[in-house]
């Protein structure tokens, strides 16, 4: 199973959204999470740390500005997106990344305490 580290510069990026009030606050995530054609897409006018921004986890081990080098996308490259950060708490925690999993629920939680 691959490790990950928190990607710090997607988190802060998160916080900014938040505090812009660049959300979504109901959505299906099996509906609006970017899939492969979206990913090129947003990679073919914008850089790889733009990309990386998207992105809470860092895949140990592989190499920079592959999209395998991240994981845990929580936003549509627009806005982020409450249903997004639940995904990301969950498939975290089910995958025992506990640094990711407390990033993601601090900006849940910043985010829930934002739009109240």
């Amino acid at each position: 199973m691959a490790a990950y580290s928190v990607n710090r510069r997607a988190v802060a990026r998160a916080r900014r959204l938040i505090e812009a009030r660049q959300y979504v606050l109901e959505s299906d995530w099996g509906d609006v999470q970017p899939r492969t054609d979206d990913e090129n897409r947003f990679l073919a006018s914008h850089s790889w740390a733009e990309y990386a921004e998207w992105h809470l986890g860092l895949t140990e081990g592989a190499e920079d500005e592959t999209k395998a080098r991240y994981g845990f996308v929580y936003g549509d490259f627009r806005r982020i997106h409450r249903s997004g950060l639940i995904a990301c708490v969950y498939r975290a925690a089910e995958w025992r990344h506990k640094n990711v999993e407390l990033a993601a629920h601090r900006l849940l939680q910043l985010l829930d305490k934002t739009r109240s």
